[in-house]
């Protein structure tokens, strides 16, 4: 597909401002070509210490001894000088590159080579360091790209060809061997088979699915050879939808990253000017004024100074939380959206399909003719017009009783009442009160009264009776509500456009206060309206159907249960529950807070420790060894600390 492709791990140093390409661009070489530089570089780094110290050797003197630490600085310090220059041309004169080449030029002039050499040598070994853990945080991402099949098996008249699948076009037959994944969105013409859905949803137990029902790209066939009728070309594929949103993660920034960013950017220029003040403003005040011991001092201050640390740690942070929720079976559009997580105190929840299984089976058919079938036969042939979870019920039990469908001659869809038709000249409307109300039809009345879901059928604007459809909840909602409690979400409101009795019911029995049904999208829209103007930090709405899609878009946070949720739900939402379990929504807050936690501590230990160290780098208490020790040892802290949330478990 074109417009997927593989990310690479270079947005998170432009997020952060530190390129790292030096680095990064010899990412496909092996491990030890990658470390043979800083190898080489420690290897005479550490023989110039024992000629120097141990042997005190006379050889080792005067031009010998600058060539010979030249040699062991310029493996790790070329790839950092290239940068430099590459900024500078760009006219970006404060980085990082410039810090530590300014640093370890300085100690050379002032005749310490170990120490310049030392600097870029520590330097380059926490880029290397980062790099590791930005491919760390990477993996359970990266993970879902394994998922794109590059081949499919597709049936071209009476032979079986072997093609890409972006080459396959919508309403071409595939086969899926035992084993093999499958490469595009269908329907399954094979009468059963067993899918290995854990890569989309995160949940390990196989999924049966039945001929006639969906089947979705990136699904291991598990049990036998299959045949699939393609429904959608591959790059408008679920899977296809899922890498995108991944991939665009890390472009939506959160703020604490974006203030950090800014922060970066005065910070670097402040401190070299300070290093500049450091060497020259004691001159005008001290008489034994020293300029190589003032030299000294502000280049330590340089080396300390140096912000990788701080930046690098907070984008890996969120990166790394973005990881851990994926490899939980959660999508975060945006580092943005933990950030709005971690706060969340108000979550809205549509019924149908989120917090109920959305599998009706119908309970009651009570026509007043006494001709059941025929009564079935037209209610049947509109309801299969219609993709709402009560017209499949009512479909399916048609197929499971053997009853014909009646060709339509007219069929439209009234959101949030039910269905119009035309059939062998009768004009059937099929839906809930409201629907009877809208044309006048004098129904009977207790059927109001019924807690199960009822279809009010009239035939030609006369009431001719009605269906009861069952749902049942899902076996995590009562878990989901007491998770979400747990981590501190204060205010749980259902919305439905359910008969307000199943709606009063379902609330009772998860100990949901507040709860409103038959409500058509318009009025979901009004309501979530009304609780934002009043609610305390972040409002989030939970959905999966394409009614709900303007909540969605509405809330501070919109979560679709996308596993099988409408793709316009999907769309739209902010976070993607993919295994359409609501109990993901605590994890998914655990996860939010964890990260936000990390990131705080990070920026909190990295600007502490440099303050400390830089007051006495200026008072010339600290070498330029202890500068750049406690420099990499900071950034390592900050990285461990960003990337231990992947081996955590929610």
């Amino acid at each position: 597909m074109s417009n997927i492709q593989k990310p690479t791990l270079s947005p998170i140093s432009q997020q952060c401002g530190c390129s790292h390409s030096h680095s990064h661009g010899n990412r496909n070489q092996p491990v030890w070509r990658r470390y043979l530089p800083a190898i080489i570089s420690f290897f005479l780094l550490i023989t110039g210490l024992v000629l120097d110290h141990l042997l005190k050797s006379s050889l080792f003197t005067g031009y010998y001894r600058v060539i010979w630490y030249i040699l062991a600085y310029l493996p790790v310090g070329l790839p950092v000088w290239k940068e430099a220059i590459a900024s500078i041309r760009h006219k970006d004169f404060f980085n990082e590159f410039t810090l530590m080449t300014i640093a370890t030029l300085g100690a050379f002039f002032i005749r310490e080579y170990p120490e310049g050499v030392g600097v870029m040598l520590f330097y380059s070994v926490g880029e290397l360091f980062q790099e590791s853990a930005v491919t760390k945080a990477q993996g359970n991402i990266k993970a879902l790209l394994d998922l794109r099949p590059d081949k499919a098996t597709v049936r071209r008249g009476n032979i079986y060809e072997t093609v890409s699948p972006e080459t396959i076009a919508a309403g071409e037959v595939i086969q899926v061997k035992a084993g093999e994944k499958v490469s595009l969105d269908g329907e399954l013409l094979s009468p059963v088979s067993s899918f290995d859905t854990s890569a989309l949803t995160g949940e390990s137990i196989p999924r049966t699915i039945w001929q006639g029902e969906q089947v979705l790209a990136g699904m291991l066939n598990m049990d036998k050879v299959v045949e699939i009728n393609v429904l959608k070309r591959y790059e408008d594929s679920s899977l296809a939808g899922i890498l995108h949103m991944v991939q665009n993660a890390t472009e939506r920034k959160a703020k604490t990253e974006l203030l950090i960013r800014r922060f970066a950017k005065i910070y670097t220029p402040l401190v070299f000017f300070m290093a500049l003040a450091i060497t020259i403003i004691p001159w005008f005040f001290l008489s034994g004024y020293q300029f190589e011991t003032w030299l000294y001092r502000a280049l330590v201050f340089l080396v300390i100074s140096c912000p990788c640390a701080l930046v690098i740690s907070v984008p890996l942070g969120y990166f790394g939380g973005i990881g851990a929720a994926s490899h939980n079976g959660i999508l975060f559009k945006g580092a943005n959206f933990l950030d709005l997580m971690a706060s969340l105190k108000t979550v809205i929840m549509d019924k149908t399909g989120t917090l109920t299984k959305g599998v009706f089976n119908v309970q009651q058919v009570v026509p007043v003719s006494p001709e059941k079938e025929s009564f079935l036969e037209i209610l049947i042939a509109l309801e299969s017009k219609s993709n709402h979870p009560v017209a499949k019920a009512i479909v399916r039990y048609g197929m499971e009783n053997n009853i014909p469908v009646l060709p339509v001659e007219e069929a439209s869809e009234i959101a949030g009442h039910g269905i119009y038709g035309r059939i062998n000249n009768i004009q059937v409307l099929a839906g809930n009160s409201k629907l009877m109300q809208k044309y006048g039809v004098d129904y009977d009345k207790r059927i109001d009264h019924i807690p199960e879901t009822s279809v009010i059928v009239a035939m030609d604007g006369k009431y001719a009776g009605y269906v009861t459809i069952a749902d049942e909840l899902k076996e995590d909602a009562q878990k989901a509500i007491e998770g979400m409690r747990q981590q501190g979400v204060e205010h749980i409101v259902l919305l439905s456009g359910d008969k307000s009795s199943i709606v009063r019911e379902i609330s009772e029995q998860l100990a949901i206060n507040t709860a409103y049904g038959e409500l058509l999208p318009e009025d979901k829209v009004t309501h979530i309206e009304a609780i934002k103007a009043t609610a305390q930090g972040t409002t989030a709405f939970v959905g999966d159907g394409i009614n709900d899609a303007p909540a969605l878009a509405l809330s501070d946070i919109g979560i679709a249960m996308g596993g099988m949720g409408a793709d316009a739900a999907i769309e739209v939402a902010d976070v993607v529950i993919q295994s359409d379990q609501p109990s993901k929504i605590p994890v998914a807050i655990r996860i939010a807070r964890r990260t936000k936690q990390i990131v705080i501590q990070n920026i909190v230990m990295a600007l502490g420790i440099k303050v400390v160290i830089l007051v006495l780098a200026t008072l010339g208490m600290v070498s330029m060894w202890a500068a750049v020790f406690a420099d990499v040892g900071v950034a390592l802290l900050a990285i461990l600390n960003s990337v231990k949330i992947l081996r955590q478990k929610f």
